[in-house]
């Protein structure tokens, strides 16, 4: 047998890089190992700018605005060209952080000649332990993934939930709590519901903070207080990472901590479960025939049976968000313990960053196509309304209490006289309609419970859409 595993160009492992590569495509100029390198290199770089823009090392001299340009022009090109140059490097050093800054050194040479002659190559990684560099990189990885990838895709799909509740807002719907026909309500409230939900936590995630650590071997400047004692390491510090767009983080040991990544991939997977949750429901949905899939031209609903077009989109986006919120959880729970100052535990853990957020990205694309290939079916949900008269059990009986409460004769028992009709029975409209008759309601009152059906009985659900779906 032939072995894929030696096919030029290779053959993926994973179904990210292979069958859905361009959905995810996207995220790889931010969460992968190539991504990586290059924010190695801007945090390097910049680091270098920093320190000869402020003069931290006396006596020696600032770069200048055509060095300045030339050297952040490097990260601009970075490309696979210099993904290669970088692996034939590492070979040598097999140290990855190593290996970024001999690439530097090299480029750095080409930009300002003079640099090892007038002490500026030194200066590249002074004071840096690869922690340093790594943790302000994946800070700037998962901080462009979230605002540039991420965030703008779940906004889009939740704008499209919300557009639908406004389309569905007076199409009425016969609710079903733990299954059973309850108080009807409207499909627009209902979508609205799991709108305004995820909008809730895209608001929370657009508030995270993104935090970074540039303070040595074990957090206390040790190298560069001896090194340099003169100079606010501390506020050089803070500089440095705020200058990113990140936030300081003054307390840490070796490692930065990492709990603004367990506290942005906590509110990830809490919206992956509430769409995961709107994917059961429109799935329901489908299966009562509240929705019809409409049919794409040549597409292949069953491989055997013809009739069917199976609701695959919001059954893919089930599995994605599950295998997505498996990652994001053990990274939330694993990245914010280091034994004592330092472990390697987080090293490994944060390359599977790329595949939490893929996964997640894949799913928003399959509910996004699943709900675009939706038409509602006012006609499905008028019937199950029709067959279930007997929800307006409900309000009868409050009207009762409440007339009841003010003085009004023969409204006693209301609860148990309506579980008497309803319970365990179908009845219909003729039913209801003698019921009410025989009750002895105020006229107004009789008038509003007799023109009363399960389609009109939606109360302030169209209402709410409007007032509270942002």
């Amino acid at each position: 047998m032939v072995s894929l595993a030696d096919a030029h160009p290779p053959i993926a492992l994973g179904a990210l890089d292979g069958r859905y590569r361009g959905v995810v495509a996207p995220l790889v100029d931010h969460l992968s190992e190539a991504a990586l390198n290059r924010q190695r290199v801007h945090v390097e770089i910049e680091w270098l700018i920093h320190q000869t823009t402020r003069k931290v090392v006396p006596g020696v001299r600032p770069l200048t605005d055509d060095e300045v340009q030339a050297l952040r022009r490097v990260v601009d090109v970075f490309g696979p060209d210099q993904v290669a140059e970088l692996g034939e490097i590492e070979r040598v050093t097999v140290h990855d952080v190593k290996a970024v800054e001999y690439f530097l050194k090299e480029r750095l040479a080409e930009i300002a000649p003079d640099a090892a002659d007038r002490g500026i190559a030194e200066l590249v990684h002074f004071g840096a332990t690869s922690e340093d560099i790594n943790n302000l990189s994946y800070a700037l990885m998962v901080k462009g993934a979230v605002e540039r990838v991420w965030l703008p895709r779940a906004r889009s799909l939740v704008e499209q939930v919300s557009a639908l509740a406004r389309e569905l807002k007076h199409v009425p719907l016969l609710a079903h709590t733990h299954g059973q026909p309850a108080t009807p309500t409207t499909m627009g409230k209902e979508l609205a519901v799991l709108a305004h939900r995820l909008g809730r936590q895209l608001r929370r995630i657009d508030r995270q903070e993104y935090l970074g650590k540039f303070n040595g071997a074990t957090g206390t400047f040790g190298a560069h207080a001896l090194a340099l004692p003169d100079v606010d390491w501390p506020t050089v510090s803070r500089e440095f990472v705020e200058g990113l767009s990140l936030t300081w983080n003054p307390l840490t040991t070796q490692i930065e901590s990492h709990d603004w990544q367990a506290e942005l991939y906590s509110d990830i997977a809490r919206f992956n479960r509430i769409l995961h949750n709107l994917c059961t429901d429109v799935w329901t949905y489908i299966s009562l025939g509240y929705f019809a899939q409409v049919r794409g031209q040549g597409t292949v609903g069953s491989s055997t049976m013809p009739h069917k077009v199976n609701p695959i989109r919001f059954e893919n986006a089930e599995a994605n968000l599950e295998v997505s919120n498996a990652l994001l959880d053990v990274l939330g729970s694993t990245l914010v313990e280091s034994r004592l100052q330092r472990d390697l535990t987080d090293s490994s853990m944060q390359r599977n960053i790329g595949t939490a957020f893929g996964h997640s990205l894949l799913a928003l694309d399959n509910v996004s196509r699943g709900l675009a290939g939706l038409d509602a079916v006012p006609e499905a949900m008028a019937r199950d309304l029709d067959r279930n008269w007997e929800v307006l059990g409900e309000p009868i009986q409050s009207a009762m209490r409440a007339l009841g409460a003010q003085g009004v004769a023969g409204m006693d028992e209301p609860y148990e006289r309506l579980k008497q009709l309803t319970r365990g029975r179908r009845i219909d409209g003729d039913d209801l309609r003698e019921f009410v008759a025989g009750l002895g309601f105020p006229p107004e009152v009789e008038a509003r419970f007799l023109a009363l059906t399960p389609q009109t009985y939606t109360a302030l659900a169209a209402r709410l859409v409007d007032d509270y779906l942002r």
